[in-house]
């Protein structure tokens, strides 16, 4: 460890294929900064002990699946955005005595909210209608970008309704209106899409080929002004991305998400404004590498 500098580290099950340590080395580089980046694997029975063994060299964790939920509880204070979400994907360590103050944060729905912006192109864009696909811990995060976009009535669709009730909860605290609704077949599902301004797909790799592979085959090239994020990245493009560019409408890659939500979390732990633009050519690149 360089004289001054901090470490932080992004902590989940399975971790290795992360791509936090490429962004936020990138950040420190670009700002100068002597800090430490580290990858853990690490599942819910084990945060609580990592986060006892803190001290004040440590900045904050980036936090993975399956820890988003569990390190609500071992914070010291929540902020009220992930509270509502019942999401934390950040965890910062103030300065204090000892360890200092943990403050558990929820960076996911800003990097929602910048992803969508981005490929809208506008920064003043208000959509009006919107679905998202899949309930899991990133739909509830996705349902407070909307929100903050302007959008608190939003279509769910989901393989399996008795799985979303943190969603339907998550719903129900930030005062925002759902329809869920079982999915049941691809031509279902474009119909949906067709007729939202946004679409956030949260589901995993693959999940959504069919739906793609149908807005494909049955493209119209009348999507303009419609607006995807999936947040599957690998591989990329995604068929559901593809079907949907070939419908006409503009896509937001899922590494985009990746990028701001990153880029918030450097901004919470060094107080300092992000290098966006350093942090998205790291990425692109190590994307390329990988082939993606």
């Amino acid at each position: 460890m360089p004289a001054g500098a901090r470490r932080a580290a992004v902590l989940g099950k399975p971790v290795a294929h992360s791509l936090s340590p490429v962004l936020h080395d990138a950040a420190y580089a670009a700002l100068g900064i002597d800090w430490v980046y580290g990858v853990a694997e690490v599942d819910e029975a084990g945060l609580r002990g990592v986060v006892a063994a803190l001290d004040g060299e440590w900045a904050g964790l980036s936090l993975t699946m399956p820890l988003k939920h569990v390190a609500l509880e071992v914070a010291d204070v929540v902020d009220p955005l992930a509270q509502v979400v019942g999401a934390v994907n950040t965890l910062i360590v103030q300065p204090g005595p000892g360890r200092g103050l943990l403050v558990g944060a929820n960076t996911d729905v800003h990097g929602v909210v910048a992803a969508l912006r981005e490929a809208a192109g506008r920064a003043d864009w208000r959509p009006h209608g919107a679905v998202v696909l899949g309930g899991g811990a990133t739909a509830a995060s996705t349902l407070a970008a909307l929100a903050e976009l302007g959008i608190t009535s939003s279509l769910v669709l989901v393989r399996n309704p008795a799985r979303a009730g943190a969603l339907q909860r998550a719903a129900h605290r930030m005062g925002v209106d759902i329809t869920l609704r079982r999915w049941t077949s691809a031509e279902q599902a474009a119909d949906a899409v067709r007729a939202a301004d946004v679409t956030v797909s949260t589901l995993p790799a693959h999940a959504g080929d069919d739906l793609g592979d149908h807005l494909a085959a049955t493209a119209q090239g009348q999507g303009a002004g419609r607006v995807l994020l999936d947040v599957a990245y690998d591989p990329w493009p995604s068929r559901l991305a593809a079907g949907f560019t070939a419908d006409g409408g503009a896509v937001a890659p899922g590494w985009a998400m990746l990028l701001h939500q990153a880029a918030e979390q450097v901004r919470l732990m060094t107080g300092r404004p992000a290098p966006v633009e350093a942090m998205r050519t790291a990425l692109t690149d190590a994307l390329a590498r990988r082939g993606g």
